[in-house]
């Protein structure tokens, strides 16, 4: 069901010092900051041969980005990223077998500006694994 890995989400308590990390230090594609205000986030996402790194940062103050960076303060990886060719079929088959997706169940659309779904850590040996359609 899942196909490639499209992006591995890292929190960061400093979105332009992140950035500038992995654009000199790593010699990576680094794109612009993109507010998201519907997700509660501010991203940056670096661009790699074989998948991208996703950087998150607080966007406002109800965001869930902000409560992770509290427990962790350096920051950390916050979620993966899975495609899948039908997020509803996904969703289905998934609550099927017991998963739990976090929020209304419905799908929102993503950074990427495709519809996405989030799936309970505890279901998934404690990471937060996204969904997002291609």
């Amino acid at each position: 069901m899942i196909g490639r890995l499209n992006h591995v989400a890292i929190a960061v308590p400093d979105l332009e010092a992140a950035s500038a990390q992995y654009r000199d230090t790593l010699g990576a594609k680094v794109n612009p900051p993109q507010d998201e205000p519907d997700h509660g986030v501010t991203v940056v996402f670096i661009e790699l041969p074989n998948t991208k790194i996703e950087l998150l940062h607080p966007l406002g103050e109800g965001s869930p980005i902000a409560g992770f960076l509290e427990k962790n303060p350096s920051g950390g990886i916050h979620h993966v990223c899975y495609e899948v060719e039908d997020i509803l079929a996904a969703r289905d088959k998934l609550k099927a077998a017991g998963a739990r997706v976090l929020g209304d169940g419905e799908p929102k659309i993503g950074a990427h500006g495709k519809p996405v779904l989030f799936l309970h850590p505890k279901d998934f040996t404690g990471t937060l694994v996204e969904l997002e359609e291609v």
